[in-house]
């Protein structure tokens, strides 16, 4: 080879790669640069190895670095995933992305397990499963992508994402942040990819990947279903209609006012918010009254909630995606109902079988339907919920109803007496999720979610009882 041809070669390499602070050379192309899934997955595939041969400490690190530097991000990438999307409201978003930032368990979340007696030492650890493949929503992009980065990290992984094509912007935005970050704490390119377009051919392609062995799949039934289809290990987070139970022992304006700040969080796009009421009778006029005095519209008269629930569900019976995610004045507007000022929430009194109780509208619209009793709320609530075993809530000072409706209900997710959003830990005990898989039972997860559980065995050792 000619001096002129070396030199030509090395000045290529030398484009296309930088010097880690490790000392090693890493490509330029990385986070959301690639144009192929296969050309993500290969580089995905060789950074977890690296990954896989650090100390625990490097994941430490990256997840500290990530806190650090994102959380001056956290205001612009709000706006930029509002603007995109039109779904949702800046001030809330804000919120959910600090939870998921400085909420998501790390590293401490692999909590080893040993047994000991006269037949030695048995160890059960996490351990990492390689390249995981995650889809990510529209209704809550950069919240789902900080929360499953440090999540899978934490456990050992690298990860490519597939961003809803609705919300690619924001999502490409923020994992070519991510990705800059992490190599910056450890000199490790690629540990977290996409694709430069993100399509639904490209989600195909990921999921049927030979080295792609885990996919956490956060979206609606059908993508959770196709994910299924490729007989993979699938962590799925499915859909769900949160019934909130009202009995005539709670108390009633704080149910109003926690059940105004779940179901209009983020004008309801968390899967987990309030999406239909069932009150006892003895006590329904008192919580409607209360929750038009704490800022909701109250939509009485029948001929309105006729115009709601037209313009709200579809022909084909499903939630109007122009309306999903859009402030209540909206709503109302599209309805052509009057109303003064901005409120925070519309509510309706409807049937326990009305549509708008049964569909999942992902909106600040909740139907209010009635009960005889707590027997007959509990049973009105398991039908609303469909089944899907999500998230329910309920208000009530009677433990032994609370009790009841917890077995009952059997949802991945049960609060009582508080918003539905202390259920992923904003303003409550427990860690942050947006993924709840429900379908693959793996309820709220967190890092040891995305590892395989190992068994380490030493025979007549290390026991000195």
């Amino acid at each position: 080879m000619s001096q002129l041809n070396i030199e030509t070669l090395v000045s290529d390499i030398l484009a296309q790669s930088v010097f880690s602070p490790n000392g090693k050379v890493s490509s330029h192309v990385g986070g959301a640069g690639f144009e192929t899934v296969n050309s993500a997955i290969n580089a995905a595939k060789l950074a977890f190895e690296e990954l896989n041969s650090s100390p625990i400490s490097v994941r430490s690190a990256i997840i500290e670095g990530l806190r650090n530097e994102l959380v001056a991000d956290i205001p612009d990438m709000a706006e930029r995933a509002w603007q995109e999307t039109g779904m949702g409201n800046v001030s809330d978003k804000v919120l959910k992305n600090k939870a998921a930032l400085e909420n998501t368990p790390g590293t401490e979340d692999l909590a080893t397990q040993a047994l000991t007696g006269d037949g030695g030492l048995t160890l059960f650890e996490y351990s990492p499963y390689g390249v995981v493949g995650a889809v990510a929503p529209s209704t809550n992009p950069t919240e789902t992508i900080i929360n499953n980065v440090i999540g899978m990290i934490a456990a050992g992984n690298s990860v490519i994402f597939s961003p809803h094509p609705g919300a690619k912007e924001v999502s490409i935005w923020l994992i070519d942040k991510v990705e800059q970050i992490i190599f910056d704490q450890c000199g490790i390119r690629n540990l977290v990819v996409c694709v430069s377009n993100p399509s639904f051919e490209a989600t195909r392609q990921m999921m049927e990947h030979p080295d792609v062995p885990l996919l956490v799949v956060t979206g609606g039934p059908g993508i959770v279903s196709m994910a299924m289809k490729t007989g993979k290990k699938v962590i799925g987070a499915g859909a769900g209609n949160p019934p909130v139970i009202v009995d005539d022992s709670a108390d009633i304006k704080k149910a109003a006012v926690d059940i105004i700040s779940g179901a209009s969080f983020d004008f309801n796009l968390p899967c987990i918010a309030e999406k239909a009421v069932v009150v006892v009778d003895s006590v329904a006029q008192e919580l409607l009254q209360a929750m038009e005095e704490f800022g909701a519209h109250w939509v009485k008269d029948p001929v309105d909630v006729e115009r709601l629930r037209q313009v709200v569900i579809n022909e084909a019976g499903d939630a109007n995606k122009a309306l999903v995610g859009q402030s209540p004045a909206q709503i109302l507007d599209a309805a052509n109902i009057g109303y003064q000022g901005q409120p925070k929430l519309v509510v309706a009194s409807v049937s326990a079988d009305d549509p708008l109780m049964l569909v999942e509208q992902l909106m600040p619209m909740l139907p209010v339907a009635t009960a005889f009793n707590f027997e007959q709320a509990l049973s009105i609530a398991r039908d609303v919920e469909g089944g899907n075993l999500h998230t329910a809530i309920m208000h009530s000072k009677n433990i032994d109803h609370l009790n009841r409706a917890a077995r009952v209900m059997r949802t991945s997710i049960f609060v009582k007496n508080a918003p539905s959003y202390a259920g992923i830990g904003v303003g409550a005990e427990g860690f942050t999720t947006f993924t709840i898989a429900t379908p693959t039972g793996e309820g709220t997860t967190s890092a040891r979610s995305f590892a395989r559980l190992r068994r380490c065995v030493l025979s007549e050792a290390f026991n000195i009882r």
